[in-house]
């Protein structure tokens, strides 16, 4: 996916690295708050990521990061204010189509929680597969102090990350948590200082992204499609998508490389 960065639109998309996209919440006057444009567009933001295309790198690991003092403040209230019910309803079920879209991207994704994170802001953050705080971010699923519950996944993953009463505890009150806290409950992966946030986030995609695309997405499969079924279905998974990885092209270059004391090239068959 090329960069497609352009200053002034409600997401900013750059390559940081071959293979690494990096999406940016980009409405710092309103905390990165959900209008309706914004969803549009990370949504197709999200839809081109997961594209194949042969004139560029296929996206590898994607970050998703908000610009300003905070990571995404949830829905744009103000907006959601002057919409009658039955737009309410669909600027909800709008953002619950871009959350399940970046839930189901068959790459590894990385939140990059630079600040606040609040109500759908955090539910974007749960679709993630991975966490990371700067030390003065703060997260919650704060609907319940407008009288409503989390309605883009919210409910349904956090208690799967950190535990059913943990996340009851969460979302009954509406009250945010530290990041201090967020670590301690698994909520998020790291936490590091502002300052630092990016390059730590960007050494472990770094990371992720020198291994092959192929089988990073069997396992994201794997893994997700294992934690609803009971165990000896889940096992049965891992072996079907063994027997697969045994046959792809990554496996054998792996092997090649141990044998070669080299390291593997994933990227040249882009396997």
């Amino acid at each position: 996916m090329k960069d497609m960065e352009q200053p002034g639109r409600p997401i900013l998309a750059r390559v940081l690295r071959p293979g690494i996209l990096e999406l940016r919440l980009n409405r710092p006057e309103r905390l990165n708050a959900l209008d309706q444009a914004m969803v549009d567009e990370l949504l197709e933001m999200l839809d081109k990521a997961g594209c194949e295309d042969p004139d560029s790198e296929p996206t590898k690991v994607l970050l998703l990061r908000g610009v300003g003092r905070a990571f995404c403040a949830g829905a744009d209230l103000k907006e959601r204010n002057g919409m009658s019910e039955s737009e309410r309803y669909a600027h909800n079920r709008a953002i619950n189509r871009t959350v399940n879209a970046l839930a189901d991207t068959p790459f590894p994704t990385i939140a990059v929680i630079n600040g606040l994170a609040l109500g759908g802001g955090c539910e974007l953050a749960l679709a993630c597969d991975l966490r990371f705080a700067a030390d003065a971010a703060i997260i919650g699923l704060t609907e319940a102090r407008i009288g409503a519950i989390p309605g883009a996944g919210g409910s349904q993953r956090l208690p799967r990350l950190i535990g059913t009463a943990r996340a009851l505890e969460m979302m009954y009150s509406g009250e945010p948590i530290t990041v201090e806290t967020a670590a301690r409950w698994g909520l998020v992966n790291g936490v590091a200082p502002a300052e630092d946030l990016d390059a730590t986030v960007l050494a472990i995609a770094e990371t992720l992204a020198s291994r092959s695309r192929g089988t990073a997405a069997i396992l994201k499969r794997v893994v997700y499609d294992g934690l609803d079924r009971p165990l000896a279905d889940g096992l049965g998974l891992e072996h079907a998508a063994i027997l697969d990885i045994f046959r792809s092209d990554a496996y054998a270059e792996g092997l090649a490389a141990f044998a070669e004391k080299r390291a593997p090239d994933f990227d040249k068959r882009r396997i």
